[in-house]
């Protein structure tokens, strides 16, 4: 087995990572990246593929709070680090930003790879170095830091480590976490990781599916748990997904962990008032069926229309037999009933992680003195909305200033 000690390993290239590796450069320490993939940030380069949206322009209290539970815990880390310093940081990469109409903000170029290489750049002048193909398995009883390499086992000495193994989802590229049991074993406490930002399985009748699947339902309102959102959805095969069921995907989740099941409200016509619905509806239709009558006053979709016809039938309800202020009703209020989350490995992210409890100031693992975590292996999660990738810097900073904070007090002792 092969042996070396380093003054400060980061291990996992994403974003938390690399924004960690250089707060300790930046300060003169010696860094060494290690990430069992054969290159890095392939999670950051696949979220490149919608635009990158890196973090939002919201004011900072209504940012904190998309945060939830966790917004005490992280306010600090983002506060020193917030969207303005991650807009100048990509600015000093020469990738400047812009505020979308929805208020998220993106390079300009809308991609991931400028910003990266422009990045392994600064961080290659800065004296970074990179272990790829090497997958961390723990410590041994030396607590020297273990990786399986494709040359066999590898132990490093590191003064101080930063965990930035991701949570897990997309395990394809490269978070799984399976880092989640070797923290349990050292006496950590990590919730389990669940699906975040994902879809929701439904029990479509066939036709339904085979008609419908992939195809998007839009401008759509979204209601649970006195909760409410505009945008889109997509019918899946198994469900349903998309933006605006990921903004109450933790409800929707916890309320299904607890239940077995949750209702999603969903409002066809959002802008279209019951009174005048009804009004449309309630004039003669002539020869026209009720399908076509539907399309024509209330400007429904076929998979809108669809949708309705579906959720009635699953209740037992023939939309013909509704009277017109019933069926108005009723398409501003089509009640879906859920059944499971998405598997994590399809979700956009995860959340649970190591606890906020188990750690001491500076993202340090209470019970593993000098190793820090950051990112996606901690205890939160956000909507998307630049929000993920901000936490994810800016615990990742919070880290690498944690780490030099020890560096220095350990080697001035």
């Amino acid at each position: 087995m092969s042996s070396t000690t380093i003054q400060a390993a980061v291990i996992g290239a994403g974003p938390a990572g690399l924004i960690a590796a250089e707060t300790l450069a930046q300060d003169g320490a010696t860094v060494t990246v290690y990430d069992a993939m054969p290159s890095v940030g392939r999670k950051f380069l696949m979220a490149g593929r919608g635009g990158l949206n890196l973090t939002h322009s919201e004011p900072l209290p209504a940012f904190l709070a998309r945060y939830r539970e966790a917004e005490t815990r992280l306010a600090a880390a983002i506060e020193a680090f917030p969207p303005e310093c991650l807009r100048a940081w990509c600015e000093e990469l020469g990738q400047p930003t812009f505020v979308g109409t929805s208020g998220r903000i993106f390079p300009k170029v809308l991609k991931a790879s400028p910003l990266l290489r422009a990045w392994l750049r600064k961080l290659d002048t800065m004296g970074v170095s990179f272990s790829m193909r090497h997958r961390w398995t723990g410590w041994d009883d030396g607590g020297r830091l273990l990786f399986q390499t494709p040359e066999g086992e590898s132990a490093v000495e590191a003064r101080a480590t930063v965990l930035a193994l991701g949570g897990a989802s997309w395990p394809r590229l490269g978070s799984n976490g399976s880092w989640a049991e070797t923290l349990r074993g050292k006496g950590v406490v990590v919730p389990p990781l669940k699906p975040a930002n994902c879809g929701f399985t439904v029990n479509w009748s066939d036709i339904f599916r085979d008609r419908f699947e992939g195809v998007p339902l839009k401008g759509i309102a979204l209601s649970f748990a006195g909760r409410s959102v505009r945008g889109e959805a997509v019918i899946t095969r198994d469900g349903i997904e998309g933006g605006a069921i990921y903004a109450l995907s933790a409800d929707l989740r916890q309320a299904i962990l607890g239940w077995g099941e949750a209702t999603l409200h969903i409002a066809l016509r959002p802008d279209l008032k019951a009174d005048v619905l009804s009004a449309r509806l309630s004039e003669p239709r002539g020869k026209q069926t009720l399908s076509n009558r539907l399309r024509k006053v209330a400007a429904l979709s076929p998979v809108a229309l669809g949708l309705s016809q579906e959720a009635a039938r699953s209740s037992g309800i023939s939309l013909s037999s509704l009277s017109p202020e019933a069926l108005a009703v009723r398409i501003n209020d089509v009640q879906l009933r859920l059944t499971g989350a998405s598997p994590i490995a399809r979700a956009i992210s995860s959340a649970g992680g190591i606890a906020f409890d188990a750690l001491e100031d500076g993202l340090m693992i209470r019970r593993l003195p000098g190793v820090f975590a950051a990112g996606e292996m901690l205890d939160w999660e956000a909507p998307t909305g630049g929000y993920l990738l901000q936490a994810c810097f800016a615990t990742g900073a919070a880290a690498g200033r944690g780490a030099l904070r020890w560096l220095s007090g350990k080697e001035k002792g």
